[in-house]
């Protein structure tokens, strides 16, 4: 018959920074594949872009759409494997839908300006 005031069973504790090594290694490797990945899109995407420069798309508007839609592609793989963005929280993500929309408006309002400015707001000395 077991005494009451008998000790608990010991149980296995491992020492600190023993458990997960070899978890760790296998996390750090993916990690790193990633990052040879991404840079090495990245170096096939600027020569796309250099490519891209050589070939007209009929208009300087056109070539400017082509080259911002290649360089947002790049952008965004840097901010989602080199800056971790991947796995952030909706939180960031409704921050960053936030500043493209404002960025978007800036671009837009500058734009609208170029297009059609507002003529008489030069102020002269008298």
């Amino acid at each position: 018959m077991a005494d009451s005031h008998s000790a608990p069973a010991a149980t296995h504790v491992a020492p600190p920074n023993s458990h997960g090594a070899h978890d760790d290694a296998s996390h750090v490797a993916k990690h790193v594949k990633g990052y040879l990945l991404v840079g090495a899109l990245l170096i096939v995407f600027t020569f796309i872009t250099v490519g891209l420069s050589y070939v007209d798309f009929g208009t300087k508007s056109a070539n400017f759409i082509i080259a911002m839609i290649v360089a947002t592609f790049k952008a965004g793989m840097v901010a989602a494997i080199f800056m971790h963005l991947k796995g952030e929280r909706i939180t960031i993500w409704r921050f960053l839908i936030f500043t493209a929309f404002f960025v978007a408006g800036l671009f837009l309002l500058t734009l609208l300006h170029d297009k059609d400015p507002i003529i008489g707001t030069s102020y002269n000395q008298h």
